[in-house]
């Protein structure tokens, strides 16, 4: 075999989503900060286009890049490379990490529990992992603090009508609508028409909505739509159903934990929440999340919460994605098929 270039890569997933972690083969992008090294990764797009567009990858997939941290208390910092967008910080993407780095012994395990912090592009999130065995088993990450932008606000989308929501934040920008006005039960089978909806619903808010993160300026838009299923009372806290459609048109397996953060941050800025109550979501595919109101804070002018999230990871295999020099297609290619009109 031949290859002009070869990254190494270990996949993984959390609760169902995807999120490999490349952890040879690239060097660390420049910037004097993550935040700048992963506008680089952005406007750059090589190292994107060769992961996340087809022959090697897919709409699917999420791909995270391991460089050494900026921050003096960070044991690892990550750059996440989503189909559309790369992120100041992602939950499912923040448990693979985590997982790649414990089950393939790049930081030492401890158990029961390993603590270690880490480095997203958005700022520093404390990882607590339950470890048993070799294998960690739960990861409980302290994501970044989230807020609540605007509540009952009303939005025109074409060919449905105006929707009442509400914009948060949770490490990633979303708008959130009510499923069950919808019409939508939150299940496998009705996953193409939340992707679809949900990326028109996206698109509508951006153009009518906006939004504007306090302290990140680059930070100008709203990434993703979570459709929020009714709240019940649980044996442990409050439980709920939740799809999140990601663009060009997708709807992520997992329950999305910076969703779950930015929900959780909704209902405490409506009294519904207080510090120390759990929430727990779960995905169309049954998978859950849990999530926990630690504290209380301010980004900005803004009230916030400190949320904790908690789900489980998996390591699926292990890849080395080669170049051919011969190859007529080095940063691989995207089809309407799969990926959407562009």
């Amino acid at each position: 075999m031949r290859a002009s270039r070869t990254v190494h890569v270990i996949s993984a997933h959390a609760e169902g989503e995807v999120g490999d972690v490349i952890v040879g083969g690239v060097l660390p992008p420049p910037g004097e900060t993550l935040w700048d090294q992963s506008r680089w990764i952005a406007q750059d797009a090589s190292l994107r286009n060769f992961v996340l567009n087809e022959p090697r990858g897919g709409v699917f997939r999420h791909v995270n890049l391991l460089v050494p941290p900026k921050h003096p208390e960070a044991d690892a910092a990550f750059i996440i490379m989503e189909p559309e967008d790369t992120p100041p910080m992602s939950g499912s993407n923040s448990i693979c990490v985590a997982t790649v780095l414990l089950d393939g012994g790049i930081i030492p395990m401890q158990e029961p529990r390993t603590h270690l912090v880490l480095e997203a592009p958005g700022g520093l999130v404390r990882v607590r992992a339950d470890c048993r065995d070799g294998k960690a088993e739960r990861i409980h990450v302290q994501n970044l603090p989230s807020f609540a932008a605007a509540l009952d606000l009303t939005l025109e989308v074409e060919g449905i009508g105006t929707l009442a929501v509400d914009t948060a934040y949770g490490g990633d920008s979303f708008v959130m609508v009510d499923a069950t006005a919808l019409g939508f039960t939150l299940t496998q089978s009705e996953a193409h028409d939340i992707a679809t909806l949900g990326v028109r619903i996206t698109n509508a808010a951006n153009e009518q909505l906006g939004f504007t993160h306090p302290e990140n300026p680059d930070w100008r838009h709203i990434s993703f739509c979570l459709f929020a299923g009714p709240l019940e009372q649980g044996a442990q806290g409050l439980e709920t159903s939740a799809a999140v459609a990601i663009q060009p048109g997708k709807v992520d397996r997992s329950p999305t934990g910076t969703a779950l953060s930015a929900r959780m941050a909704v209902l405490h800025s409506c009294g519904q929440m207080r510090i120390g109550d759990r929430l727990t979501a779960r995905s169309v595919i049954g998978s859950t999340f849990s999530g926990t109101i630690l504290g209380e804070t301010r980004v900005g002018n803004r009230p916030a919460i400190l949320p904790e999230i908690s789900g489980r990871g998996w390591i699926t295999g292990i890849h080395q994605h080669m170049l051919d020099p011969s190859d007529p297609w080095p940063e691989g290619y995207r089809l309407s098929d799969t990926w959407g009109a562009r």
